[in-house]
């Protein structure tokens, strides 16, 4: 009986002993494959702040290029403003002379004239000392797109003034140009 006691008690330590040899046990970890694991996520890590760094230096070059965008906008924007204001002074100065120098405008309209040219000279002036204030000085607070918009519609401005310049230039010739086809039938002898 002291055998099969002995017996069962080793049945029982076998049977709990083969349950618990089951079980996963303690882990086992490489050196080097760890080693290597953390070397990859720190060369990550710099590859990362890499990036980031470099994300933020494009984006300081976009808003960079972006104001260089916006000074040449405005730049062009001049030029144009300088060149029909140049075109208007030089066709006012040499067509309204040549329409004044001729002799079929009268006196009375001699002073008219002049005056509507002169009163568009004076209104292209002001708009270059308007454009003046807002290039060369803060006064106003603009951002860089609200001055070149608004230095677009004063260019569109200064376009419609030109054209309106040669359509009164053009009406005063045609009015010429018929005072004299008038004189002609009144000063021609007829042959009758």
């Amino acid at each position: 009986m002291k055998t099969k006691a002995t017996m069962l008690i080793m049945g029982i330590f076998l049977l709990i002993g083969s349950y618990r040899a089951s079980a996963q046990g303690m882990p086992v970890y490489d050196n080097t494959n760890f080693i290597s694991l953390a070397k990859q996520l720190i060369e990550s890590a710099k590859q990362t702040s890499q990036l980031l760094k470099t994300v933020q230096f494009l984006k300081q070059q976009k808003e960079n290029i972006e104001k260089v965008n916006a000074v040449i906008k405005q730049l062009k924007a001049v030029r144009q403003l300088t060149q029909n204001h140049e075109k208007l002074y030089n066709r006012i100065h040499q067509d309204v002379r040549s329409l004044l120098n001729s002799p079929y405008i009268r006196p009375d309209e001699f002073d008219r004239i002049s005056g509507s040219f002169d009163a568009m000279i004076d209104l292209s002036l002001k708009d270059l000392e308007f454009i003046d204030q807002i290039l060369s000085s803060d006064l106003l607070r603009m951002t860089d797109t609200e001055r070149a918009t608004l230095l677009l519609e004063k260019t569109k401005q200064s376009d419609l003034l030109l054209y309106q310049v040669e359509q009164q230039i053009q009406r005063y010739r045609d009015i010429i140009s018929f005072r004299q086809m008038q004189e002609q039938l009144n000063t021609r002898s007829s042959g009758w």
